[in-house]
């Protein structure tokens, strides 16, 4: 293409964290333009939004219903090319499915949908529109997570025994509702809107994710306890899960919100019978490789020894640390390369490096399983097919 790629926001607007996160990880690259959106359900705050941005007040709509029909009829090159899905959860649907149909490609945050039956229809939408579909599971754009799932593609951990995986908040120890957080956090204890799982559903998945993309392990069976310990909520704030993967390995998967102390600590282990890796996110440009017959390393992004995909993930030298913002937008990067492909009539990547519709269906599975499991008298949970 001889542009840059048009995007829309549905969601996201003034006071929004990841509308924010969104909007910064399109723009590094200077491939993508945001040039429409409806940011809000309030069509006055979702014009207020558009003025902060300053996009044309006629691209700036009052609900996403208007701005599919709309931006639908304008001709191509002119009207958006994708839309970023920002909205809580329980619209994420409804609001992808009317865009799809529309004719439009789409980036949605996670979760797929609400539940299983949404996430299953929406999977059938997208294969028969044709467009491409990317979530935003962006712990996958780390240069030194593609470098810990070349090291397991290439055999150098040898057969994968054991991972562990964990991701500890503490940001909901208390009440919520009484301090800054209180905004971002208190929907998301909402069955209504955020699903059958908060902290599971919120944050384990992206542990989860992270199991499958560095392994590719599939997940058998699980036993798991999903525990509300702050009374009044309606969802779990913690959860343990014990996994069985296929073909023999075993998993140990926590995740939690009141986990005092910690900020955003999801780190990831993964035991072979050659070498083990060991990553974390709150240290993100680090992989620490160990071995039972001579001292552990540690790699670090920017290098010339890392991996192609490590590398072509990669902005600055060594010596200059890469973080969050950087790797949310290696996943719109990759991406808008399928989007780009896609608009100009050529067939995008056959396999892409981006969370796609079967990750989210993976990912709601999942969620789905612990749930069941947690429920259930029984011991152990067979995966909840998809």
């Amino acid at each position: 293409m001889k542009r840059k790629l048009k995007m829309g926001m549905v969601g996201g607007g003034r006071g929004a964290f990841i509308g924010a996160v969104h909007r910064m990880a399109a723009n590094l690259d200077g491939q993508i333009e945001l040039v429409a959106g409806a940011f809000s359900s309030d069509p006055k705050k979702s014009q207020l939004s558009g003025k902060d941005l300053y996009l044309d007040p006629s691209r700036v709509y009052g609900s996403y219903q208007e701005m599919a029909e709309k931006e639908s009829a304008l001709p191509v090159g002119e009207r958006i090319d994708f839309v970023s899905i920002v909205v809580q959860n329980h619209l994420h649907f409804a609001v992808a499915k009317c865009f799809l149909q529309a004719g439009f490609n789409v980036i949605c945050d996670k979760p797929l949908a609400f539940d299983m039956n949404e996430a299953r229809e929406l999977r059938r939408i997208v294969k028969k529109s044709g467009k491409v579909f990317a979530l935003t599971h962006n712990y996958t754009g780390y240069p030194m997570v593609k470098e810990a799932k070349d090291m397991v593609r290439k055999g150098k951990l040898g057969r994968i025994l054991k991972v562990v995986t964990e991701y500890p908040q503490g940001y909901a120890t208390g009440d919520i509702v009484s301090n800054n957080s209180g905004k971002i956090a208190s929907w998301r204890t909402d069955p209504k809107i955020a699903g059958a799982s908060n902290c599971m559903g919120d944050i384990g998945t992206h542990a989860d994710n992270l199991v499958g993309y560095i392994t590719g392990l599939e997940i058998d069976q699980m036993c798991a306890e999903l525990t509300t310990f702050v009374p009044g909520r309606k969802l779990d704030d913690d959860g343990n899960i014990l996994v069985r993967y296929k073909g023999g390995a075993k998993g140990v998967l926590y995740a939690s919100q009141i986990s005092n102390g910690d900020e955003n600590n999801l780190n990831i282990r993964v035991y072979g019978t050659k070498a083990s890796l060991e990553w974390h996110q709150e240290d993100p440009n680090e992989l620490i490789v160990k071995y039972h017959d001579k001292p552990r390393q540690i790699l670090r992004r920017g290098n010339d020894y890392v991996c192609k995909a490590a590398a072509e993930n990669t902005r600055t030298p060594f010596g200059h640390p890469e973080a969050f913002i950087e790797a949310f937008a290696n996943v719109y990067l990759a991406a808008a390369k399928s989007i780009a492909a896609e608009v100009s009539g050529r067939k995008p990547p056959k396999n892409p490096d981006f969370p796609t519709v079967e990750d989210g269906l993976r990912g709601m599975a999942f969620v789905a399983t612990a749930v069941k499991s947690s429920q259930s008298k029984t011991k152990w949970t067979k995966m909840v097919r998809f």
